[in-house]
């Protein structure tokens, strides 16, 4: 709670103890008891008559605080003066409670989160200096030691270290990270001290987009929110219609204008909807909050909702399914040594930067001698390349035959690597992305929920794609497809009235992201594009958080649901009682602040369930 709201409540709080004071005293002294109850009234209630004034002059007439104060000056009226300090005395004590409620539900979300960091600690020629992160320019050097926040997002130039990442990917297990590393803001460094080098302002760093996402999370509101909002709209004149009417026409029949006036407020206090416009939005703030507690970051309520409406998901491979990560997987030479050939190999291709070269460099794992490497040369499938008197072709099938050189074609699946010397055939090296750790169980946990209808769509060959999916237990896929293709297969589905989730990760998928009802990207560490062109971010690219995801938008909109029917059975049962007169003012408060808490605690359980 910040200091603003905690000075406001214990003002509030004076109010309170002084007003009942006053309206004690008031028994003490019957002589006094009702200027005495009429100051006590004055004092609780004279600023919300001031908000109510303020509220009609802008056109906003049919609130709870305007109903609340027509039904207490009504009871002043008819001669109930205790019973109408009463009632403003429990309505106010009710909003003190409500706002501590609320406060407390955002501050938890926000601490469970512990994301920001208030100093940066800036090095300027070598020393250093504290300064508030908005203050530190791309390029600068900040220095973030052991147990610190890091502030900005950067690349470490000097250190190593291990960083805990749990508040933005929800992952407990600590990142190593070293000199060439990239780190974002909202990460607690462990370990050693590390000079990091600015890549963002703090205005755009991982933390900042994130606290701003979730701070304007009703932007978007969902069919639920809306309804309620225009359910109000209608809702409230209605019911004080039905309260002068209630008022009107019986006391016209029988003359009892005091006992038919008392059951109208008691009905129109009874009507107030404001549990309901409170407690709903609070239910969907919560489920957004706690899913970025989990690593998954979702951009409003609308988005939220629509999880439980997908019918068909839909996956890019590359990044999503596989970790975008090649990696050598076997090694076969022809009549000579595996290691030899791999040596080869990587000599030839020290001059590339494609991810299958760095791949086969990176298995070799040696410094790599460019003295006796000329004549390098990119053509169609691969490279030619001289290495002292002999010549080398690396390259795919196509590459060999086209150089006439004999050789069999492996039916290994994956990315092959033939090697030719002096027109002589070597061997090949079979590469493949690596499919991530948590694909399967994903796939999995996602038919358990109900939703088997699972498709890829990848540009790689057939044979890889259809052995991705084979490893991972889904059986419809495209392959070969460009970016447009993915769009249109998602324009075709939606035609067919199908409600579709793509996940990608969020750069060459943008357009299918957009597009979808629901784009859920890879954010990869807080990667910018991903954050832009999605409605939901998984931000430490585990598969497995969108089935956490699932589940809180299942509880999420479990608790609006329950919220909703006890809120409308209570009122409706009080306010029939209240017609009848069978209920007296009190209930009517309980019908109004005692329900709306009630929400309100229900609705806290969202970020204290174990998901």
């Amino acid at each position: 709670m910040s200091v603003k709201n905690k000075v406001k409540f214990n003002s509030d709080i004076i109010k309170v103890i002084v007003a009942s004071i006053i309206f004690l005293i008031s028994w003490i002294l019957p002589k006094y008891s009702i200027i005495l109850i009429v100051l006590s009234y004055v004092i609780i209630s004279f600023k919300l008559f001031l908000e109510v004034i303020e509220n009609i002059s802008k056109g906003e007439i049919f609130d709870e605080k305007f109903l609340m104060v027509i039904a207490t000056i009504g009871a002043f009226i008819i001669g109930e003066y205790a019973e109408g300090f009463a009632v403003m005395l429990l309505y106010q004590i009710g909003e003190l409670l409500n706002d501590h409620a609320v406060d407390k539900s955002r501050d938890d979300i926000i601490k469970l989160m512990n994301l920001r960091s208030d100093t940066a600690t800036l090095l300027i020629d070598g020393e250093e200096k504290i300064v508030n992160p908005n203050r530190v320019k791309i390029a600068d050097l900040i220095i973030v030691k052991p147990g610190e926040k890091i502030p900005l997002d950067g690349v470490v130039v000097d250190g190593e270290s291990s960083i805990d990442t749990s508040s933005i990917t929800g992952e407990s297990k600590p990142l190593t990270v070293k000199k060439d590393s990239k780190v974002i803001s909202g990460t607690v460094n462990m370990r050693g001290a590390l000079i990091i080098e600015v890549t963002s302002l703090y205005k755009d760093s991982t933390v900042s987009k994130i606290l701003n996402l979730i701070e304007k999370s009703d932007t978007n509101k969902s069919k639920t929110e809306k309804f309620i909002t225009k359910f109000a709209k209608v809702y409230t004149p209605t019911v004080v219609f039905l309260a002068l009417m209630i008022f009107i026409i019986p006391s016209i029949i029988t003359d009892d204008f005091a006992t038919w006036g008392y059951r109208s407020l008691v009905f129109l206090v009874t009507s107030c909807p404001c549990a309901l416009i409170l407690s709903i939005p609070l239910a969907y703030f919560s489920g957004i909050g706690t899913c970025s507690r989990h690593g998954v970051l979702v951009k409003n309520s609308s988005s939220l909702d629509n999880i439980l409406n997908i019918n068909e998901i839909i996956f890019d491979k590359t990044g999503t399914i596989t970790e975008g990560v090649f990696e050598v997987v076997k090694i076969k030479g022809n009549k000579m040594r595996a290691k030899d050939l791999l040596e080869i190999a990587a000599k030839c291709e020290c001059y590339s930067i494609h991810p299958i070269a760095n791949s086969i460099k990176e298995r070799y794992g040696k410094e790599i001698s460019t003295d006796d490497v000329k004549n390098y040369k990119v053509v169609d499938g691969g490279i030619t390349v001289s290495i002292g008197p002999d010549n080398y072709l690396v390259g795919n099938y196509n590459l060999l035959k086209k150089n006439k050189i004999v050789f069999e074609r492996t039916t290994d699946i994956g990315t092959i690597v033939y090697i030719a010397k002096n027109k002589e055939y070597l061997g090949y090296i079979l590469i493949n992305d690596k499919i991530k750790k948590n694909s399967k169980k994903m796939v999995t946990d996602l038919k358990k929920r109900g939703i088997r209808d699972l498709v890829v769509l990848s540009g790689d060959n057939e044979e890889i794609v259809k052995d991705v999916c084979r490893r991972v237990g889904i059986s419809r896929y495209s392959s070969e497809l460009m970016p447009q293709d993915k769009v249109t297969y998602i324009k075709e589905a939606k035609k067919e009235g199908i409600k579709v989730m793509f996940v990608g990760d969020g750069v060459n998928d943008a357009p299918a992201l957009l597009l979808s009802d629901l784009g859920v990207s890879m954010g990869g560490i807080g990667s910018d594009a991903s954050i832009e062109a999605s409605d939901i971010v998984i931000m430490n690219d585990d598969l497995t958080k969108i089935n956490r995801a699932i589940d809180i938008a299942k509880h999420t909109k479990s608790i609006v649901w329950q919220n909703i029917t006890f809120v409308l059975s209570v009122k409706i049962i009080v306010l029939i009682l209240a017609a009848l007169g069978y209920s007296n003012i009190l209930t009517a408060v309980f019908a109004d602040v005692g329900v709306t808490l009630i929400t309100i605690l229900n609705t806290i359980r969202i970020f204290n369930k174990k998901y």
